[in-house]
């Protein structure tokens, strides 16, 4: 093959290459709040996101918030008081389900909060409305619910795939119901910035524990954006290693439980797609020395060579 040929068939072939994950230029600005899964009440469940650039963030879950941002101002994240940067840069709360390690920052936090709306999936929002915003728990900030209501809170259902607009901001959602140890359910959060995305997951059972297909249907949703190299990062958990018995999982994820699910749904996206994608690993459990052993046990089962991301509390991301 003469040189001619051969730049005619590079020419050829380019345009069908798998996106790089390496060369994209960073979509979303993240800010981990708390990435556990337990133990530390200071370091909960709560990612605050925004489109790189813009500083009207939501947050995706909100275990811990006043902690988080104090940690945020330590490591230079943001500036200003850590009251301000509450009620100033968060414009409100999409909540996977109603646990208390995704909801006891908001709650606490609610007296000194501005107005916002929670964003959830009916059956999250009902928890938040009969359990926890009455006034024989706490007091009732919402909008709805046992009276006086303080309507601080306003509650936005969502719906199936449907996209909302996230109000304050330039961003979009849409909601994909999860197995949480059936039958109870969290939710997954599909957040639109124009043509990119993130896909962040509340806690998560796998589909072959659970028996329910929703990481399934959900991967039938993510893996294309993948292929058009639009989803710039999964936020799915890992809770438990890999000898946490079948039976005490209650709806997590470990590190084989993941792998297997990524080798799903690189049936669709492609096992190229996946290559250095950003996978952000959550709601790790701190019991002794079981959080490294889950970054072992991952990084050891990575044979999809994805970009396995452990967070830290206030350090940023952009993806």
């Amino acid at each position: 093959m003469n040189r001619l040929s051969l730049l005619h068939l590079l020419l050829w072939i380019l345009p069908f290459q798998s996106f790089s994950q390496s060369s994209r230029t960073p979509a979303f600005t993240i800010v981990p709040l708390g990435v556990k899964g337990g133990l530390d009440e200071s370091n909960l469940s709560a990612y605050m996101v925004a489109p790189a650039g813009q500083e009207n963030y939501v947050c995706l879950d909100a275990g811990t918030l006043y902690s988080g941002i104090r940690k945020a101002v330590d490591h230079q994240t943001f500036n200003g008081p850590v009251g301000t940067i509450l009620r100033r840069n968060i414009k409100g709360y999409l909540i996977s389900h109603p646990h208390l390690d995704h909801v006891a920052g908001m709650i606490m936090d609610s007296p000194d909060d501005t107005t916002k709306i929670i964003y959830g999936m009916p059956y999250t929002l009902k928890v938040l409305e009969e359990k926890y915003f009455t006034w024989a728990a706490w007091a009732n900030f919402g909008d709805a619910g046992e009276k006086p209501l303080l309507k601080k809170y306003h509650y936005a259902p969502l719906e199936t795939g449907v996209s909302l607009q996230l109000e304050g901001t330039t961003m979009e959602v849409q909601a994909y119901p999860l197995s949480h140890g059936e039958p109870y359910l969290s939710t997954a959060f599909l957040v639109h910035s124009g043509d990119a995305c993130l896909l962040y997951l509340g806690d998560t059972g796998a589909d072959t524990i659970e028996h329910a297909g929703r990481l399934q249907q959900l991967w039938q949703v993510a893996g294309p954006l993948i292929k058009k190299g639009q989803l710039h990062g999964i936020f799915i958990e890992t809770s438990f290693t890999d000898q946490q018995p079948d039976k005490l999982l209650f709806g997590h994820l470990t590190p084989k439980l993941l792998m297997n699910e990524l080798q799903r749904l690189a049936q669709i996206a492609t096992p190229a797609a996946l290559r250095d994608f950003p996978i952000i690993i959550t709601h790790r459990k701190p019991s002794g020395e079981q959080e490294a052993v889950i970054r072992r046990q991952l990084e050891e089962g990575n044979s999809l060579h994805v970009k396995l991301i452990f967070p830290d509390q206030g350090v940023r991301l952009d993806l």
